[in-house]
């Protein structure tokens, strides 16, 4: 079946809140190199969505203008180079940009196969959360079964993602959350000790509970002076893995602390990173992550789905905070 000459997008007209998120349509893509052109279902939004639409995270260089992260859907057309897939695969990727689109373009390394038993929409949350989640929480942060670890953000995406895979390969889970509802949330998905960080300091919790010792690994999202609060949390030898700044970019850090326990301080972006370092990741999801998925035991949590053109409406529930787990757009 020809493709049609146009595809339909949302575009961000100029920097500011939801309401410069327009439809629009643009001449259709071509897959080059490496590449594949998905016919989306469903694209799952991610804070970094947020963040470009208000004009503080522009797309790397040579990635589409148009948000969206992490797509699912069908294989349309091939690049040279993809001999690995087939026209009419269904598949969920990650991707620079573009997913808030009707047909978007993905890099064939980064292409997964639909985990058994998901629907479209299911699938399309998963990418760009469990890329993040295990990266930074088990290949940068080393966690493993047997170990303990503090989640930050605990009802978001990548909170309810890290929740989830941290309990199944077997570590004692702390995580954060604000008010009653999103602390039993948390509670729900298998978290040891969901603490209410409105109500609740979480340093002496993860002390009171840890008889003093911390936790091995602290996944963070908030940065500003939870930093120093963190490392508080942390054991000899513990690990702090950044991966947003929600609550500021700078910290100030006692050496001591860190010197005295022997930290390890990392963190990282995965937008702007080569095809070739996400495939590695994509390798080890495939390996460690999707049987999980297929079987049943971890699932993405998906607040609400809405149609393309209500992107932004989905953007407002983002920012006001009320959601727990993902949000899809569907076409």
């Amino acid at each position: 079946m020809p493709l049609p000459e146009t595809f339909h997008c949302i575009v961000i007209d100029g920097a500011g809140p939801p309401e410069v998120l327009k439809p629009a349509n643009r001449p259709m893509l071509r897959p080059g190199g490496g590449e594949v052109l998905i016919k989306v279902a469903a694209a799952g939004i991610n804070r970094p969505d947020l963040l470009q639409r208000q004009g503080f995270y522009p797309p790397p260089a040579g990635a589409p203008d148009i948000p969206g992260l992490e797509i699912a859907g069908e294989i349309v057309a091939l690049g040279g180079g993809a001999s690995e897939l087939s026209v009419g695969d269904e598949v969920c990727a990650l991707v620079a940009g573009g997913g808030y689109a009707n047909f978007a373009l993905a890099a064939a390394p980064l292409c997964l196969p639909i985990p058994k038993g998901f629907s479209l929409v299911e699938a399309a949350a998963v990418p760009e959360t469990f890329f993040t989640v295990w990266h930074n929480l088990f290949q940068r942060g080393r966690l493993v079964g047997g170990e303990s670890v503090l989640i930050h953000g605990g009802g978001s995406g990548i909170g309810t993602t890290a929740i989830q895979l941290a309990k199944v390969l077997g570590s004692r889970v702390f995580a954060t959350a604000g008010g009653p509802d999103r602390v039993k949330a948390i509670a729900a998905l298998g978290c040891d000790r969901a603490i209410d960080y409105k109500a609740e300091d979480f340093v002496a919790v993860v002390k009171s509970e840890t008889d003093g010792k911390g936790v091995n690994v602290v996944l963070d999202m908030v940065g500003g002076d939870y930093l120093p609060r963190n490392l508080e949390c942390l054991a000899v030898e513990g690990r702090h893995v950044s991966i947003a700044t929600l609550g500021g970019n700078q910290a100030q850090l006692d050496i001591r602390v860190m010197m005295s326990k022997r930290l390890t301080l990392t963190g990282s972006t995965l937008r702007p990173r080569p095809v070739r370092d996400k495939a590695l990741i994509a390798q080890g999801l495939r390996d460690r992550v999707w049987p999980l998925l297929g079987s049943g035991r971890v699932k993405p949590v998906i607040h609400a789905t809405f149609p393309l053109d209500r992107a932004a409406d989905a953007h407002r529930l983002m920012e006001s905070g009320a959601h727990i787990g993902k949000i899809v757009l569907t076409n």
